[in-house]
């Protein structure tokens, strides 16, 4: 058995040597393309400079991105579950996934955080935003402790602290949530109302999605909730998909950098003119602010909306299994189940090139539609 540190050296040795060779190998090949076409000595020092600098990444692209893609795409043609070789099936894989009502959930499921997910992220870095462009000694302090959910959202440590903040017996959060309760009466009924506009909603998103309306009656039948109800969180279907909203919205720092980079490019001048004109502080931001940072809103929305079809860790983490009763099922982690877990590697890479399609006809068609409220100053 081979040492270790043995192991180690070899590979880095390895690594250094495809660097190396990959480096010399282009820039030879560029500068004598250049010089067939009979360009300057000049120009030829500068390509074989270029492209032995560029090879490392060209290389690491073609054997890391390239080369696993089509990998991938072969094997959703194929019966590959490991560890037996594969063997070509055609189209039965997506066949399959057209009756595979599990995949449908999961598709459905992560539709909703799209759908609540991203516009929740989008107002509360958009608020933070607002609230971190100030000229107040600090600002930079509080501008990086509500970046660092960003760093730290997709940890397991973190998710696994949320875990226990989120438990409804115990948790912090609840814990917060009924001593307000306790002390503020119209707090107390203004939750209440929230938890039973929540559980209707999702018992009726339950119901689309299964064709079973049992949970909305259930909701209905219970009535309002009671003076010393408390959220379920990730211990309820009802309760599981807002708790990774909530999350998703403790993670909106990236958004709130994006925007506060925004919100410095608006002209100090049109505001100055605005309330000169006599407008409001809203009227302000609705006429002004919010036109000119839609190209950093459209930025956010794709790449939140992108982001959020991929969820896996937080469902992974925090609920466990994707449940309750498969309410936490999205399709990343589907597709990780189905390869990973049932060693299914053919139905797993159909799966992941049917998400990768939905998340370019999605992306396809938020640019499409950008032209008519995106505004671009040199428009």
């Amino acid at each position: 058995m081979l040492d270790p540190m043995w192991f180690t050296l070899k590979w880095v040795a390895g690594t250094i040597i495809l660097i190396l060779v990959s480096s010399v190998v282009m820039g030879q090949a560029a500068s004598w393309l250049t010089r067939l076409s009979g360009k300057s000595r000049m120009v030829q020092e500068r390509a074989f400079a270029g492209y032995a600098f560029a090879a490392p990444w060209i290389v690491g692209f073609l054997l890391f991105v390239v080369g696993p893609a089509a990998l991938s795409f072969y094997w959703s043609f194929t019966r590959y579950a490991l560890p037996n070789p594969p063997a070509w099936i055609g189209l039965e894989n997506y066949s399959r996934l057209l009756s595979d009502s599990a995949f449908h959930v999961s598709l459905l499921n992560s539709l909703y955080m799209t759908i609540f997910g991203v516009p929740t992220q989008l107002a509360v870095g958009l608020a933070l935003a607002l609230l971190l462009n100030q000229k107040l000694r600090g600002v930079k302090l509080f501008r990086m402790v509500f970046y660092l959910p960003v760093i730290l959202a997709g940890n397991a440590a973190m998710l696994l602290t949320w875990r226990l903040m989120l438990n409804p017996n115990n948790g912090v959060i609840n814990t917060i949530l009924g001593w307000l309760s306790n002390v503020v009466l119209p707090f107390n009924w203004l939750l209440r109302a929230v938890i039973y506009v929540t559980e209707l909603s999702n018992a009726a998103f339950m119901g689309l999605q299964r064709g079973n309306f049992a949970a909305v009656s259930n909701v209905i039948n219970g009535g309002f909730p009671g003076a010393e109800r408390l959220p379920l969180w990730h211990q309820s279907p009802l309760w599981s998909k807002p708790a990774l909203v909530l999350i998703l919205a403790w993670s909106a720092g990236m958004m709130m950098v994006i925007y506060l980079a925004a919100l410095n490019g608006v002209p100090r001048q049109l505001y100055e003119a605005a309330e000169v004109d006599g407008a409001t502080r809203w009227q302000r931001f609705r006429h002004i602010t919010l036109p000119l940072i839609t190209p950093a809103t459209f930025y956010n929305l794709v790449v939140g909306m992108i982001a959020t079809l991929q969820i896996f860790e937080q469902s992974y983490i925090l609920t466990r299994d994707g449940g309750p009763a498969q309410s936490t099922y999205f399709a990343a982690y589907y597709l990780w189940r189905a390869t990973f877990r049932f060693n299914e590697v053919g139905y797993g890479a159909a799966m992941s090139w049917v998400l990768l399609v939905i998340i370019l006809i999605c992306t396809v068609i938020q640019f499409q539609i950008a032209n008519r409220w995106v505004y671009y100053e040199a428009q």
